[in-house]
Formats: structure tokens, sequence, C-alpha cells
């Protein structure tokens, strides 16, 4: 059994929360670069400022986006390892509160939304997902998550009817539907199977590969393939001014399902892609 103060859950949030939100993670630099040479005029001038915007983001230790947005954090916790020193919970939001505080980040989170809506003043509390599997280490994960793309991101109780296909369609309209809203070039992160609350949750989830890593299963990862190159198809393009690359990347999480219910949800994330993780 290995002991961990919380207090190095609450340094290591505060660390990795100013990274994601300063410090374009390279997978998605070099997408960007590598698709300028493919990429229409206005499309190549749109990730030409991007790679820019990122650039100075770096140097200056500047937000990539002025939308730090919501602080989801992913938490898999060794089964062997003694959590002490205090709540979990308040570690996290802790983290968190000295990140966004220290960082100069925007605090986006609104208490009491429905009848008293007031700013926290720190950007929390945070999303926290908590998951228990083997081993005397913890891996977390921050993915700050933007209210542009959010509010163009669904979910779709489908009948198991619909089928492959149908779920496509689904993606397809959502991503048109969506357009320049969620700040392209995307990634979409499909969910699909479990409960309504759950499919989001695998959605989400799928957000924290790097672009290009294929889902383990060689018939999902042909589906990645297949479904991006449709989506990008669309022509939306970077910036939403047309071209090639709609999305970098296109990612499924599956889960069992009930023979009754069919439920993929859908998930985008803008141009930025943040994502950080560590392990203590």
């Amino acid at each position: 059994m290995r002991t961990i103060d919380v207090k190095e859950v609450t340094a290591a949030l505060k660390k990795i929360s100013i990274e994601a939100c300063t410090v374009l993670n390279d997978d998605v630099m070099n997408c960007f670069k590598n698709s300028m040479k493919d990429e229409s005029p206005v499309g190549k001038a749109v990730l030409e400022q991007l790679v820019k915007n990122a650039e100075i983001a770096k140097d200056e230790k500047m937000p990539i986006c002025q939308d730090t947005g919501f602080s989801c954090v992913f938490m898999e916790i060794g089964q062997d390892v003694h959590l002490t020193g205090g709540s979990l919970r308040e570690a996290v939001d802790e983290g968190i509160r000295q990140g966004y505080t220290e960082g100069y980040l925007r605090k986006s989170v609104v208490k009491n939304p429905l009848l008293d809506p007031k700013n926290s003043g720190d950007n929390t509390p945070a999303i926290l997902h908590t998951d228990i599997v083997p081993g005397e280490k913890v891996k977390i994960t921050i993915v700050p998550k933007g209210g542009g793309s959010e509010n163009m991101s669904r979910v779709n109780m489908m009948k198991p009817a619909d089928g492959v296909e149908g779920v496509k369609q689904f993606v397809l309209d959502t991503v048109r539907n969506a357009g320049p809203n969620p700040c392209p070039p995307i990634v979409v992160g499909v969910g699909m199977g479990g409960t309504f609350d759950y499919v989001t949750y695998l959605a989400k989830k799928s957000l924290m590969r790097k672009i290009g890593e294929r889902n383990k299963d060689p018939k999902l990862a042909e589906l990645e393939k297949e479904w991006l190159d449709e989506v990008n198809k669309l022509g939306i393009g970077p910036g939403g001014l047309g071209g090639k690359l709609t999305a970098m990347d296109l990612f499924i999480e599956e889960y069992p399902r009930t023979i009754d219910y069919s439920p993929p949800a859908l998930y985008l994330y803008f141009h930025a892609a943040r994502c950080k993780s560590c392990i203590i």
C-alpha cells in the first residue's frame, strides 16, 4: 500500500491546469503544420494564425484561448493507493483554484445557475471523474472545456434499428449544424452505449487521446477513419471559412447497451484541444 498526501494532488492540478490552458500539445501543433500544404488559401491562413497564437501563448504564458472553460478532471486511482491528509474533492478544487488564480486564467464557473447565478470567483468546483484501477499510482488528466464547443455537443436516444448508418448520420448532422461555432478545426468525440449519462462521459473521455491515436478495436479504428473522412468532406474548414480540415480527428468509445435503446453522444472540442496529464 502506497500513501499519497492529497496535497500532491493539489500541486499537480495547479501545474497542469495552467499548462493545459497555455501550452498547446505537440500532436495538435503538428496537425496544424502538416495540414497547411493541402489546405485552401484561406484555410492555410487560419492555420498559420493558430500556430502563431499558440507560440505566443507558450512564450508569454498566456491562455491559448480566453475561454479557459470548465475544469473537467479525470483521475485513475490505483487500488493500492491510500490518499491521506484530507478530502480528495477539496484537494482537486484547491488545485484548480490555485492554478486559475496564479495563472491569470478566466474564471467561468457560475454557482446557483437557476435562481441566483453568481461567478464562483475561482473556477471551482471542477467536474471530477474517478476510476479505480490496479496499481499504486494516480494519473490525473485535466480537460478544460470551453463553452463554444460545449454548446454544440449533443446526445441522441436512438433506436437500435437505426444502426451504424443512423449514428454516422447523427455525427455528420451535428457537425454540419455546428458549423463555425465550435471554432474548427475540431476534435470529434463519439460515445456509444451505456446510459444517457454514461455515454456523454465516454464521448468526453475519448478527447484525451492524441491526434492519430486509433481505437484498439480494429473495426472501430476503421470506423473512426471513415467517419473522419466524411466529416472533413463537409468543407467547413479552419475557422469555419471553408477548407479541408474541419476535424483533426474523430474518436469512438463504446460500452454495452440494453436491447431497447441505442444512445450515441457527440462531444466537439475546439482547435486548441486542451488536455494535460501527470502521474503521481
